[in-house]
């Protein structure tokens, strides 16, 4: 990565952080967005003084106007793009009987719409030389619990887009591959119980970390074979059949 221009929405916090934190030390210069001003100046101004190169910008993924201004300014500044990771979002869970519809516009609007206009400014700077697109989708796109319509519909949404825009974008050299991740403890991992790890094939829960390392294997050059396909890192849980005895 060293050198590539790489984008990250939703990077001031959770999963988000730890990918712009590992990819910048992987020696890549990174552009991260997200509505926390306050952390992401913080992460960004820490990094940076540790020898790393990124640049921090508070934005709404869900308003088109301002996804295109950024992405204006890193062209501005770079010209190009290498990589984006669309992994902004909301984990918003409401009752189906109470959920309106402003609620349900805006998680759609954080955790899909977003997808597509960040993708396609994005893709815009890619085309000339290629690129990669990942996108973070969910193991709740294909399985569920209670009051989960409107975060399962846009996840379900994210893998619909991703391999509708691998086909669009295959022609100017832009892969695009999504994963869904399942339980990603991304704080006070250590409070954790045994039976939390247990029920997991894997014998643990998931860390920001996996995710991370997913999205750099992603992102290698060398994995170009890799687009159109949803990776799914939930230590095995979606493949568990579960009885109650």
């Amino acid at each position: 990565m060293k050198d590539k221009i790489v984008c990250i929405t939703g990077g001031a916090n959770g999963i988000g952080k730890t990918i712009v934190e590992e990819f910048a030390k992987q020696g890549a210069i990174v552009e991260f967005m997200d509505l926390d001003g306050e952390k992401g100046v913080e992460l960004s101004q820490m990094l940076n003084a540790e020898g790393f190169t990124t640049r921090f910008h508070k934005v709404d993924v869900g308003c088109y106007r301002q996804v295109k201004d950024t992405f204006s300014l890193i062209k501005k500044q770079h010209g190009e793009l290498d990589v984006l990771i669309n992994n902004a979002g909301v984990s918003k869970f409401l009752s189906f009987w109470e959920m309106d519809p402003e609620d349900w516009n805006t998680i759609l609007s954080s955790n899909l719409s977003s997808v597509f206009y960040c993708s396609r400014e994005a893709a815009a700077l890619m085309r000339n030389s290629g690129g990669c697109i990942i996108n973070m989708a969910s193991t709740r796109a294909s399985m569920s619990e209670p009051d989960t319509e409107a975060y399962s519909a846009s996840k379900g949404g994210v893998l619909s887009l991703t391999h509708s825009m691998a086909i669009t974008l295959g022609d100017v050299g832009i892969r695009v591959n999504s994963i869904s991740p399942g339980w990603i403890q991304t704080e006070d991992y250590e409070s954790l119980r045994v039976k939390d790890h247990d029920q997991h094939p894997s014998g643990r829960v998931g860390k920001p970390g996996d995710i991370a390392r997913a999205c750099l294997f992603l992102a290698h050059p060398e994995n170009d074979f890799i687009t159109g396909e949803n990776l799914v890192i939930d230590g095995g849980m979606t493949r568990k059949m579960i009885y109650e005895h």
